[in-house]
């Protein structure tokens, strides 16, 4: 998890108030929401597998790769569930596309030191049983292999109970790779990866350190899994 953004201080301030989690399939939600499948799908036509996977109900963690800005965008078409993110709080600093994510339900984070407001804002989405779209590399990486993972999903995971789905992305990477501003016409594979469980509780309430490590490398090697099955099903 990126609980850890930017010297946008003044961006995550300024929306540190308004924010509240809303679990309401408003028309403004389910418009927007609408409108942006129809482009994003239209220009991608994504295959996804293994929607099934995602719970119809109760709190989850969706756990994707992230190998390009129109990540954020695939992740609509795995469940239809609302769908809340953690976001880099530069966003935040264009007052129209602010607008527009806080409708969304999404919600800076400040990637270069501990935040916990958005970490509180994490848990305040999944304490509500809604559904939370983070990705446990923290930023944009190259490459096929997925590598060490912050640990604030398992982290997560382990405050909540909620479960961690893995999701693998392939084709971002080509269609849209960082520093490019239009993506090309590139077909994109979705691979939704089983549930991994919270990790359990001790006696006294806690998750041991030793724990949250061997959740976060369960779930390496499950992103891992997921992407490779989502290149290799690309055409």
């Amino acid at each position: 998890m990126a609980v850890s953004g930017t010297g946008t201080g003044g961006a995550t301030a300024r929306t540190a108030t308004a924010y509240r989690v809303d679990p309401r399939l408003t028309p403004g939600y389910r418009t927007c929401r609408w409108l942006f499948e129809s482009i994003v799908g239209g220009w991608f036509h994504p295959v996804v597998r293994g929607r099934e996977h995602i719970p119809a109900d109760g709190p989850v963690i969706l756990a994707p790769v992230h190998r390009s800005f129109a990540d954020f965008g695939f992740n609509a078409f795995v469940t239809d569930r609302k769908l809340f993110f953690m976001a880099k709080g530069e966003l935040w600093e264009h007052r129209a596309l602010g607008r527009l994510l806080d409708s969304l339900g999404a919600f800076p984070v400040n990637r270069l030191a501990a935040d916990r407001e958005a970490l509180r804002r994490a848990e305040a989405v999944l304490a509500q049983g809604q559904v939370l779209v983070l990705f446990p590399e923290g930023t944009r990486r190259t490459g096929a292999e997925v590598t060490d993972l912050l640990e604030g999903a398992a982290f997560l995971a382990a405050r909540t109970g909620a479960p961690v789905v893995p999701i693998g992305i392939g084709g971002s990477d080509l269609a849209m790779p960082k520093g490019r501003l239009l993506p090309r016409h590139l077909p994109i594979s979705v691979v939704v990866g089983e549930p991994l469980p919270a990790p359990a509780r001790t006696g006294t309430g806690r998750v041991p350190r030793s724990v949250v490590h061997g959740t976060t490398e369960a779930l390496r090697q499950a992103v891992q899994q997921v992407y490779d099955e989502a290149r290799a099903a690309l055409p």
